[in-house]
């Protein structure tokens, strides 16, 4: 094949996919993209009806290309909102919102912004200075990520939504899957998808990026001329673990091309072989929820937190916690 043709047009290209291996002019290109998301909507349902889509929007490219093609594909039959989440992350998230809120307005679409100060009364910096390493109150990532998803949820909620639409991409899920199965944590493995299972009290999220590489992500941004915030990672997240798997598959993604997508094939037929489906996930959303079920409690039962009333399957969530050790409102 010549890569410096389209293989469609046999105009010059301007995109070469060594998983192919593919080369497309910028009209084609955008057109492969886009097909491949609408596939991915399509095959695992992930819109149904009429209900609205709030999308986790940061600012950066993966979100930012969901919300466009949110807008794009399902918009004149469902309501497209966005909801950002300022973390306080100085020169950072602060930045990337400001690009997002430009882009909202630009492109129509109501949004949300929320802070971890007016919520939780801290933020990002306050829990690294608590947190880390070689601090005991453990990962500031792992804070992060689980105050984050309690105001998606809370939030999205209280907007509507009938699924909250994340920017998770390929390279995400392959580094998932081989993340829990070094764990050895098949509740983890088990749950994830191109959607999550239906549970009381929690919007669905859905994963409109699930099938497509970061770095064609990158290029169908460019070629659309969406602007995103380009500092290319949390100041924070050299702590976090997912940075080995991510340079040890990349390094291999380079040597042998198509290695991200051989992971998820892989991936799907594990599941079929659980007796799961392709797609299919499970309600244990971790070690401690996973558990809880597994010791008799019925499906997609659970209480809700004594502080601030979200479900969980304890009597205090996750985030309550995380958030009175760092000193902060457990109620945010």
């Amino acid at each position: 094949m010549d890569r410096r043709k389209c293989v469609v047009c046999g105009k010059k290209a301007v995109v070469s996919l060594p998983y192919g291996p593919h080369a497309f002019c910028r009209r084609h290109f955008l057109e492969f993209f886009e097909k491949r998301v609408r596939k991915n909507a399509r095959e695992n349902r992930l819109v149904e009806g009429r209900e609205k889509i709030v999308v986790a929007y940061s600012g950066g490219k993966d979100s930012g290309v969901t919300l466009c093609l949110m807008k794009k594909i399902f918009g004149k039959s469902n309501p497209v909102e966005a909801l950002l989440i300022d973390e306080g992350i100085p020169k950072y998230r602060d930045s990337a919102l400001e690009i997002a809120e430009k882009n909202c307005r630009k492109w129509k679409i109501p949004f949300k912004r929320v802070s971890f100060e007016g919520e939780f009364g801290f933020t990002m910096v306050d829990v690294m200075r608590k947190t880390g390493p070689k601090k005991a109150l453990g990962s500031t990532c792992s804070y992060c990520g689980v105050l984050r998803r309690k105001l998606l949820n809370r939030h999205a909620r209280e907007m509507g939504a009938g699924k909250i639409a994340t920017g998770h991409n390929l390279d995400d899920e392959a580094q998932s899957v081989i993340m829990n199965v070094f764990d050895a944590d098949m509740a983890r493995f088990r749950r994830l998808g191109p959607k999550s299972e239906k549970r009381k009290g929690f919007v669905q999220r859905i994963k409109p990026l699930c099938t497509s590489p970061e770095k064609d992500i990158i290029a169908f941004a460019r070629l659309s001329n969406i602007r995103y915030f380009e500092q290319k990672c949390c100041p924070f997240r050299w702590q976090a673990k997912r940075n080995d798997f991510r340079e040890t598959l990349d390094a291999f993604e380079e040597k042998y091309p198509g290695t991200k997508y051989s992971i998820m094939r892989f991936f799907g037929q594990a599941k079929e072989a659980m007796g799961e489906g392709k797609n299919g996930n499970v309600l244990a959303s971790g070690r401690g929820e996973g558990k809880a079920l597994a010791n008799g409690g019925e499906k997609g039962l659970l209480g809700t937190c004594a502080e601030c009333g979200e479900p969980c399957s304890g009597k205090v969530c996750k985030a309550c916690k995380m958030a009175e050790r760092i000193g902060g409102k457990a109620d945010g």
